[in-house]
């Protein structure tokens, strides 16, 4: 194993593609049901709608595809990174075009010149990482202006907190040993850290994947006004986070 993966997280996350794989990966982090295939779309609308076909995408920890393929839409440039080299042949059957390169890669310590990328996006990636190495090597593959944009796992929602928490249930649940998930306020000030400015995190869904369909809509309805209520708005599910490089 060469030092760029040698790191024991990036080791037990290489493992973790395996098993994803081998398992259905889709079905492990809950895209495949009703409510979970609303979920992922909203998410695509939050990821690329600042996205235009002159720019140059990272998109960190592909995974199978599933964001990839709406990426592609955008016509920009797209690099999609995974760390998994398992996921990534299965990223590349289900995403055909001429606009996208797939390549196994370190998020911690990528092979790409400084400020090369006009934006990098990701879900559910962060969480996997040791995040003061990731935050460091987004703000050096920024350009200048660039922004990030990232959904991930809260962990002030109940759920989140004991799957992230107690390792019978992350295990039983699909997890990877070492994943978590983040509080608002600790990615604040992580960013700011960073050197990030204009930054924006932004607790979102009440929509849980397994929601029966004929309860979908009115789940919803109640979520999307739970998330404009404060402290409630806290235990949502996910984070939306973004931020730019302007220096």
């Amino acid at each position: 194993m060469s030092e760029h993966f040698s790191d024991k997280r990036i080791l037990n996350e290489i493992e973790h593609g395996k098993y994803l794989a081998k398992n259905n990966a889709g079905e492990i982090w809950g895209w495949e049901t009703p409510a979970g295939k609303l979920r992922w779309k909203r998410r695509v609308q939050m990821l690329i709608n600042e996205i235009t076909p002159d720019m140059i995408v990272l998109e960190l920890g592909c995974g199978t595809g599933y964001f990839t393929k709406e990426l592609i839409k955008t016509n920009s440039k797209i690099i999609a990174i995974d760390i998994s080299s398992e996921l990534l042949e299965i990223a590349k059957s289900n995403c055909y075009s001429d606009n996208v390169h797939f390549l196994c890669d370190n998020a911690y310590s990528t092979n790409f010149d400084d400020e090369t990328f006009d934006v990098i996006v990701g879900s559910s990636v962060l969480h996997h990482l040791d995040i003061d190495k990731a935050l460091k090597e987004i703000y050096r593959l920024l350009k200048k202006g660039g922004s990030l944009k990232f959904t991930e796992p809260n962990m002030l929602n109940p759920q989140i907190a004991l799957q992230k928490n107690i390792p019978y249930i992350k295990k039983k649940l699909g997890d990877s040993p070492d994943e978590t998930a983040f509080v608002k306020w600790f990615l604040k000030k992580k960013l700011l850290y960073y050197g990030f400015s204009e930054i924006y995190v932004a607790p979102f869904d009440f929509l849980h994947p397994q929601t029966p369909r004929k309860l979908i809509p009115y789940i919803e309805k109640i979520g999307y006004k739970l998330e404009n209520i404060p402290l409630i708005k806290e235990i949502a599910g996910s984070l939306f986070i973004s931020a730019k490089k302007l220096n």
